[in-house]
């Protein structure tokens, strides 16, 4: 019997996880856009070179004003382009590497029965679907970094005209390494968070419903906003530490600040004290909204389609 339906089966489920995953991530993080630029400026204001101790921003509410007043309106949506061409092949190869990994490790494995063994298996394929995935969109999210860190109002100012300038530039001063700084730590966190939020939503709507197509949008959504929200302070430390190593691929080898994402994590406690690895973590709560949504709109279609 010729394998063909089965391969046709699996080419199939593939594309509908690519636009399925990848079309309601990139609606959403659009939506959520303004939140994540704050978040990020917040976040990494104290590796940035042109801000001041005196000019850092004291809050969410005072880095909206802020941005918005200095830069613009359309400013909270600069880097959303390429977070959008970043996110949306990423939750694509999430949810189909996440399915591949499911049929590795969890088999035939009856929640009911053997339910810790079932948890384990989607925290475990949900954390390795991450990490797959984060070794080919990378690069597209330092650049996206980056680019929403540059706080030249001016085009003609600002230190990187496009994409392909930003990698050029950074080649040329660190090498092609250079667009992998912070991956060490990134891979880790990234491990904790996509094993959480694939992890805990898949377990707690598999006991909300025995079929997932029975499964309520709003349902969803409150499920994945509980566990989006419990993911992401959990690894939120581990971000904070990746996004740090990647602001310093802009900076001359003399001004290095971390030599390596151990030093890293040392001098953000010593300095800053356990409150500098949650700079910006309650825009990261609201933002968590968007995750949420990738999750809701993803059951939804899914509906629909198989």
């Amino acid at each position: 019997m010729s394998p063909a339906p089965k391969e046709s089966s699996i080419q199939r489920q593939f594309v509908i996880d690519f636009a399925a995953g990848g079309s309601s991530a990139a609606l959403a993080r659009t939506i959520v856009a303004p939140i994540d630029r704050v978040k990020l400026l917040l976040q990494n204001q104290r590796s940035h070179q042109h801000i001041s101790r005196d000019a850092e921003y004291k809050g969410i509410v005072d880095c909206f004003r802020r941005v918005g007043k200095e830069q613009g309106l359309l400013s909270f949506w600069r880097g959303n382009g390429i977070n959008v061409m970043r996110i949306f092949p990423q939750q694509a190869l999430n949810f189909a590497f996440k399915d591949s990994y499911k049929a590795l490790f969890m088999g035939d494995i009856d929640k009911h029965t053997h339910f810790w063994k079932f948890f384990a298996g989607n925290l475990a394929s949900g954390g390795l679907a991450g990490a797959t995935s984060l070794c080919f969109i990378y690069p597209l999210d330092f650049g996206r970094q980056m680019f929403a860190m540059d706080l030249a109002k001016d085009s003609s100012q600002r230190k990187y005209r496009s994409l392909v300038d930003c990698f050029k530039k950074i080649c040329k001063s660190n090498g092609v390494s250079g667009l992998y700084r912070g991956f060490n730590s990134s891979v880790q966190g990234i491990f904790i968070y996509r094993g959480a939020y694939f992890g805990l939503f898949d377990t707690a709507a598999s006991l909300v419903v025995e079929d997932r197509k029975k499964l309520n949008f709003f349902v969803a959504w409150g499920i994945g906003q509980v566990t989006t929200v419990t993911a992401g302070l959990i690894c939120y430390p581990w971000d904070t530490v990746r996004r740090r190593m990647m602001m310093q691929s802009s900076r001359d080898a003399s001004s290095i600040q971390y030599k390596n994402t151990l030093h890293c994590w040392k001098t953000i406690l010593t300095t800053e004290g356990p409150g500098g690895f949650y700079k910006g973590a309650l825009g990261n709560v609201f933002r968590g909204m968007g995750s949420a949504l990738v999750l809701a709109f993803y059951s939804e279609i899914l509906k629909h389609v198989n």
